[in-house]
C-alpha cells in the first residue's frame, strides 16, 4: 500500500511540474539556510578558537573594568557601556604586573597600553596604532621579528626611543626600502627603527601588521605622559591550577587597589562589580565565545524556521488544491472500499514527498553555498574552515519530514473525511 501511495504521489506531482517546483523551492530555501547557518556557526567557532589559541592557551588576561557595584551580568554590561562612553580606568599599573609576577605559577608577563597616533617619515604621514608593551612580549606572543630585533629590557628601562614596525606600516612608510636604522617621528619625538615584524594578519579584530611596537615605559614618559595600563597578559606554568592562579591574581590586585575582598560571589562570574579589573584565562574566554556562538546559531536557526513555516504553509495550500482537484477520485476510492487510513496515507505521503525533496535539494544547495562562503572568505585572507556539522543534516531532514507531516495532515484529514457520494457527485 505504501508503494502504491508513493506511485500515486509521484504521478500527481509530475502532472503539475511548476506547482511542485515552487513548493519544493520554498522548502529548499529554508533547509539550505539551516545548513548555511550551522556551517557558518562552526566556521566562526573554528576561527575564534584559532585566533584565541594564537594568544596562547596557557595565558591569563587582566583588563580594566569600570566598577559599578552591581553583580553578575549587570556589572559587565555597565562596564562595557561606560567604556564606550569614554570612561577611563587608570588604576592598572606596572607595579601590579611586578607583584603578580611574584606568584609561583606565573611564569612571565607584559603590560599593554594601546593608542592611535600619526607617524611621520620624511614627507609621508600614516596614522596607525601604537602597541606599547614590555620587552617580554616577544617571548610570550606568537608574533615574530622578521628583520632586525625587538627592544631589550635595558632599552625599556632607560626609556629608549626605539620602535619595531608591523609589516603593513613598513610598506606604507618605506615601501621596498630597508627601514632598519631609519628615524620616524611619533608626535614630535624621534624614534629609531630597530626591527620589522613578520606578517601575521588580523587576530580578534586586531591587525597586528598595522601596529608600531614601542617600549611601555617610553610610551608612558615620552609620548602620553601617563602611568597606567589597559591590559596585562600573563603566561602560567601549570594549566592544571590556572583557576587558582586567577583567584590569587584577583587578591593581589584587590590588595593593591584597596578593594575589600567579597563576602560572597555569584558562581560563574569573575568579580562582584566592585573590582576595577577583570581576570580571565584563555580557556574561560574560549568557553564564553563558544557559548555566545551557540546561542547566536540557535537564534539564527529560529529565524530561519520562520521561512520554513512559510514554505510549509505553501505546501499546505498546494495540498488543499490537490484535494479539491481529486475529490471525485477520492469519492470513487472510498466507494469501492478505501478506508480512512488509506486516504490519509496517500495524501500524507504526497506532502512528505514534497518537503523531503525540498530537504534534499536544500541540503545540496546549502552545502554549495557554504563552500562558496569558504572560498570567498579565504580569498579575502580570512582563515575560514569549511565545516558541515552532522547535526545540520539531522535537523534539515527532520524539519523537512516533520513539516511535511504537520502541514499535510489537515488537508489529508479533509480528504479522508469526504463523503463518498458527495465527492463523486462533484464530478458533474
Amino acid at each position: 500500500m505504501l508503494l502504491s501511495s508513493l506511485e500515486l504521489a509521484l504521478q500527481s506531482l509530475k502532472t503539475h511540474k511548476m506547482r511542485t517546483f515552487l513548493s519544493v523551492l520554498g522548502m529548499a530555501i529554508g533547509i539550505a539556510s539551516i545548513i548555511v547557518v550551522f556551517s557558518a556557526g562552526a566556521g566562526v567557532k573554528g576561527l575564534l578558537f584559532d585566533q584565541i589559541e594564537s594568544f596562547g592557551m596557557d595565558s591569563i588576561q587582566v583588563e580594566i573594568k569600570v566598577p559599578s557595584g552591581k553583580k553578575g551580568i549587570a556589572s559587565e554590561q555597565q562596564s562595557a557601556i561606560s567604556l564606550l562612553q569614554g570612561a577611563q580606568v587608570t588604576t592598572l599599573k606596572l607595579d601590579d604586573l611586578e607583584d603578580i609576577l611574584k606568584l609561583s605559577n606565573v611564569e612571565d608577563g607584559y603590560g599593554l597600553l594601546m593608542t592611535q597616533e600619526a607617524v611621520t617619515y620624511r614627507n609621508k604621514v600614516y596614522r596607525t596604532f601604537i602597541w606599547s608593551t614590555g620587552d617580554t612580549f616577544i617571548n610570550i606572543d606568537q608574533t615574530k621579528v622578521g628583520s632586525g630585533r625587538f627592544f631589550s629590557k635595558s632599552e625599556n628601562r632607560s626609556l629608549a626611543r626605539v620602535v619595531v614596525l608591523g609589516s603593513q606600516v613598513k610598506e606604507r612608510l618605506f615601501g621596498d626600502n630597508d627601514p632598519i636604522g631609519k628615524t620616524i617621528k611619533i608626535r614630535k619625538a624621534r624614534f629609531k627603527v630597530i626591527g620589522v615584524m613578520e606578517e601575521r594578519g588580523s587576530v580578534m579584530t586586531f591587525n597586528f601588521d598595522d601596529f608600531i611596537y614601542v617600549p611601555i615605559r617610553t610610551m608612558h614618559k615620552k609620548i602620553m605622559g601617563v602611568d597606567f595600563l589597559h591590559n596585562i597578559i600573563l603566561k602560567v606554568a601549570d594549566m592544571e591550577i590556572v583557576d587558582e592562579t586567577a583567584e590569587k591574581i584577583k587578591m593581589v590586585l584587590r590588595d593593591n587597589h584597596n578593594i575589600a575582598p567579597p563576602k560572597e560571589i555569584q558562581e560563574g562570574w569573575m568579580d562582584t562589580g566592585n573590582d576595577d579589573f577583570r581576570v580571565m584565562s584563555m580557556t574561560e574566554i574560549l568557553d564564553l565565545w563558544n557559548e555566545m556562538s551557540s546561542i547566536l546559531t540557535l537564534l539564527l536557526v529560529a529565524i530561519v524556521a520562520i521561512s520554513l513555516v512559510v514554505g510549509g504553509v505553501g505546501v499546505m495550500n498546494v495540498m488543499f488544491v490537490i484535494v479539491n482537484e481529486r475529490t471525485p477520485e477520492i469519492g470513487l476510492r472510498k466507494a469501492v472500499g478505501a478506508k480512512y487510513s488509506d486516504i490519509m496515507k496517500q495524501f500524507l505521503v504526497e506532502s512528505i514527498l514534497i518537503t523531503f525533496t525540498g530537504g534534499v535539494v536544500g541540503t545540496i544547495l546549502g552545502i554549495l553555498i557554504s563552500f562558496l562562503v569558504f572560498i570567498g572568505a579565504n580569498q579575502f585572507g580570512i582563515d575560514w574552515n569549511f565545516v558541515l556539522p552532522i547535526k545540520s543534516f539531522v535537523v534539515a531532514i527532520l524539519f523537512s519530514i516533520i513539516f511535511g507531516v504537520f502541514f499535510g495532515i489537515y488537508p489529508a484529514r479533509k480528504a479522508a473525511r469526504l463523503n463518498p457520494i458527495e465527492a463523486i457527485w462533484r464530478e458533474d
